[in-house]
């Protein structure tokens, strides 16, 4: 579908009220979703909505969309390949699943394509935290907090583990 078409997408199908689960609807969020997936597939915030809308309904395949969750992922990389962003999700997606070591392995990804991104390092340190890779975590973690990434919840997780230490200044 043409770019030009986003915002026509979003205002009948993406509105915050869908993104945040909040809207009154007759249907299901997962059809309005699954159109945004459909019509543009690398849509992260979309991407990220049906997600935590399965997490929400502890399913796989949210109510009132085509695919599962795994499928519209699937669906994002083979459409752009190059786009970190959707990695960085995929990697989201297996935390949240209590995969950490799938999810190292496509935050690795975004890492290869995107650098020393923050947000990439932020969820790489959480998913080596979950692996008790605290060395790992704490180099990404390092990365994060020096790029000015603004959440404390890694850090937070290394004191709690015992192994923060602060970058030598």
């Amino acid at each position: 579908m043409d770019k030009d078409k986003l915002p026509v997408v979003e205002l009948h199908h993406f509105d915050a009220g869908v993104e945040t689960f909040t809207r009154q609807k007759t249907g299901a969020f997962g059809g309005d979703i699954d159109y945004t997936l459909r019509a543009f597939p690398n849509h992260h915030r979309a991407l990220m909505a049906m997600v935590n809308l399965g997490v929400k309904e502890k399913t796989n395949h949210a109510r009132g969309a085509r695919y599962t969750v795994d499928c519209y992922l699937l669906r994002a990389e083979a459409y752009r390949p190059d786009d970190s962003m959707v990695k960085v999700i995929y990697g989201l997606y297996y935390l949240k699943h209590g995969r950490p070591g799938d999810a190292v392995k496509k935050l690795e990804e975004a890492r290869s394509i995107a650098g020393d991104d923050a947000n990439v390092h932020y969820n790489l340190g959480l998913a080596y935290t979950d692996l008790k890779e605290y060395d790992k975590a704490l180099k990404s973690a390092h990365v994060a907090y020096s790029k000015g990434f603004p959440l404390p919840g890694l850090r937070d997780r290394l004191r709690r583990a015992g192994v923060w230490r602060d970058l030598p200044q």
